[in-house]
């Protein structure tokens, strides 16, 4: 009884930190960027709290799993558009805007794609990227074109893209989606190049030689996946910089903070400083022009399947109440 007691007021504790929507205002009232989230088609379509939240909070949707390849033509030659034309759909009725995610990553691929040959597959990553980016031409504000290139040391990762199309596939890739929807924003995405580091250094190496080479790319995206056990990464607001004076646009595009569990008070406050560090920095550039959460509340996130003892990264709990996270982005 006395363990279950401790636990009950540890409980009220912790949910006392949660504060009230704000009265500023939605978070997408209080700033001049794209203020979005990931979506999931099932909780859109299953729970009406999860769509009244994101409607009311967010300008910018991005389909977390459904315009992936391994989703879209897990079968060669058979596609399933219906979840990623859902969420298109949803961001038309709501005028929200949409960022597309991803063309090409190793992850999430389906089996078929590995085992081609080189010149096959080059013929059907090009037959890939114009079908999904041809489909949405007009639809989709930013394309994830790349999606994480690097090793943490700066060295590429030997994807099958790398291995078999060697280093032109990157620039192939942005040149094929441009050509299937000329309007569309084109970023190279990535992980733990928030701060100053080889992986991040690699990428700035990357995106200069593009340019010079007249490759279409329009901004690099930086996930922001933080995690309290690791210390805020140095040098954010000098690497977004960096980004911006190649003449490129910034987003924050994946943006959570791990929380090592249980959750208290003080870690929620450390989780709050995290976000607003991320949000001051984007802000204190001008090109850096979004800022979008991994979902947006704990009741999805796919921290704990993947983070075992971390968890709670979300600007809201998992009844949808919002943390002091969100108090720090919008006061």
């Amino acid at each position: 009884m006395r363990t279950r007691l401790a636990a009950g007021i540890a409980v009220l504790v912790v949910l006392s930190q949660t504060v009230p929507a704000s009265a500023a205002g939605p978070l997408k009232s209080v700033t001049n960027r794209y203020v979005g989230s990931a979506v999931a088609v099932q909780h859109l379509n299953a729970e009406a709290d999860y769509k009244s939240v994101l409607t009311r909070e967010f300008d910018s949707v991005t389909p977390e799993n459904e315009m992936k390849w391994g989703v879209v033509e897990a079968v060669r030659g058979q596609y399933d558009w219906s979840g990623a034309d859902a969420i298109v759909a949803y961001a038309k009725k709501t005028g929200k805007s949409v960022r597309g995610h991803t063309l090409v990553w190793h992850s999430q691929l389906p089996d078929w794609v590995g085992g081609l040959e080189a010149a096959e597959l080059r013929a059907v990553v090009k037959d890939h990227i114009r079908t999904e980016a041809g489909r949405y031409r007009g639809k989709i504000r930013a394309w994830d074109v790349v999606n994480e290139a690097f090793n943490e040391d700066g060295t590429r990762r030997q994807t099958v893209f790398q291995e078999k199309l060697g280093d032109r596939y990157i620039a192939d890739a942005f040149r094929w989606a441009h050509a299937a929807d000329p309007k569309a924003k084109l970023y190279i995405n990535d992980y733990n190049i928030e701060g100053l580091n080889p992986k991040s250094d690699a990428t700035f190496e990357l995106v200069k030689s593009l340019k010079r080479q007249g490759v279409p790319i329009h901004g690099v995206g930086i996930q922001g996946h933080l995690s309290l056990m690791y210390g805020f990464p140095s040098g954010m607001k000098e690497n977004i910089a960096r980004f911006a004076a190649l003449g490129l646009d910034v987003a924050i595009t994946e943006a959570d903070v791990r929380i090592p569990l249980p959750v208290t008070p003080e870690k929620l406050d450390a989780q709050a400083s995290y976000f607003g560090q991320v949000w001051d920095a984007c802000h204190a550039v001008r090109r850096c022009v979004e800022f979008t959460t991994w979902g947006f509340t704990d009741r999805h996130s796919w921290v704990p399947d993947v983070f075992p003892g971390e968890g709670a990264a979300c600007l809201f709990d998992e009844n949808l109440r919002p943390k002091p996270a969100y108090a720090r982005l919008n006061p």
